[in-house]
């Protein structure tokens, strides 16, 4: 059966509506760049990985396989270590962060949870799903964490656990806390029981690419870390990726009769579809198609600073960051090209679809603007 004729001039409005929203889209961090059109067929069949993507199940209309070499991907670029890592494909960074904190609440039952003021709102959303006790850490003005409000705060609470949340690239400012440093603090001050989860949403898929290269990923002392797939790669849905330390996933996971495998994600029925458009991206993208996206992306970042300040305008960035961070301009122009405006300030995210020529379109109408004040 065909919809009747209302419904399908309502579905055609809707698709001209969304083509015609995409066009002008600077302010938030989703990459448009991406064709799967390959995957189409898959549409037609129920794929739903169950449980755990290590594990087999008796439902096996799936991408397991896929996703496994998703995690094993990052688990690479996170340098985390080869025989104690598990993850799963997840509907996007907030769930990611949502299984880290759970992870680390079932290790530590009296831990303190410890984030910045600059922290994405999924964060304190989750540790109140989870009832864990926490203490909002003060920024320092590019969005980083305080580490001397940190280590003071920790200082107050030394005799419970420390659970920190580091940001791997605010929702403003792309500022990155060193995990290193948070690692160092926790160990001079002797709190042993201790974790460490990178919320990575935005940053995680080309921090492993940036030169000199964050101190962000296992190697500089993380538990976990959750990043957003639809993000940097970008995807017509939400989707995103968790790692964890295999030995502390096992305190958590439950073996389910019904489904013939184990589970310790957070929704059980995943999408079965998501794991696999990431997968048919990496493929065909590799560690080189990465980097150049990364460049790409730098690239038009320092264009788009450079832009605003010969124009006067007080614009600026963190260091090898992709969002530049200026004074809000009017109304008109924050809707036009949907940018996210917060205390005064609104932002540019060159993801790896921005380009130098939406860029010029954009410091045009600020030059119009400027020029009817």
């Amino acid at each position: 059966m065909k919809l009747h004729t209302t419904e399908q001039q309502q579905l055609e409005e809707l698709y001209h509506s969304i083509k015609s929203t995409t066009q002008n889209f600077l302010g938030y961090p989703v990459s448009k760049d991406f064709d799967y059109s390959e995957l189409m067929p898959f549409l037609q069949f129920p794929l739903n990985n169950l449980g755990d993507p290590f594990s087999e199940s008796t439902y096996r209309v799936d991408s397991r396989a896929m996703e496994r070499e998703v995690v094993n991907f990052f688990a690479g670029l996170f340098r985390a270590h080869e025989n104690d890592i598990w993850g799963y494909v997840t509907n996007g960074g907030s769930e990611g962060n949502l299984y880290s904190l759970y992870v680390a609440r079932e290790l530590h039952p009296k831990g303190m949870v410890y984030f910045s003021e600059a922290t994405h709102y999924s964060i304190q959303k989750n540790v109140t799903l989870l009832n864990i006790s926490y203490v909002i850490i003060k920024s320092l003005p590019n969005g980083e964490m305080d580490y001397n409000d940190l280590k003071e705060a920790i200082g107050y609470n030394r005799h419970r656990p420390a659970i920190v949340v580091a940001n791997i690239g605010t929702t403003m400012t792309e500022a990155k806390d060193n995990t290193k440093k948070i690692k160092g603090i926790l160990e001079d001050m002797a709190i042993e029981k201790h974790y460490i989860h990178a919320d990575a949403a935005l940053a995680g898929g080309f921090a492993p690419f940036v030169t000199p290269r964050p101190q962000f990923d296992f190697e500089d002392g993380i538990d976990s870390i959750s990043i957003s797939g639809h993000k940097f790669i970008g995807s017509p849905m939400p989707s995103g990726v968790v790692i964890v330390k295999k030995d502390n996933r096992d305190r958590i996971a439950r073996r389910i009769a019904y489904i013939g495998s184990s589970d310790a994600t957070i929704t059980g029925s995943r999408n079965g579809h998501t794991p696999l458009f990431l997968w048919y991206a990496i493929k065909k993208l590799g560690v080189e198609g990465f980097k150049k996206r990364t460049e790409h992306s730098l690239g038009v970042a320092s264009y788009t600073e450079k832009k605003l300040k010969d124009l006067g305008i007080e614009a600026w960035r963190n260091p090898n960051a992709i969002t530049i961070v200026f004074p809000a301009p009017s109304t008109e122009i924050i809707d036009k090209w949907q940018l996210a405006t917060e205390n005064g300030q609104s932002h540019i995210i060159c993801m790896p679809n921005v380009s130098y020529e939406q860029i010029d379109s954009f410091i045009a109408d600020i030059e119009v603007e400027m020029c009817t004040i």
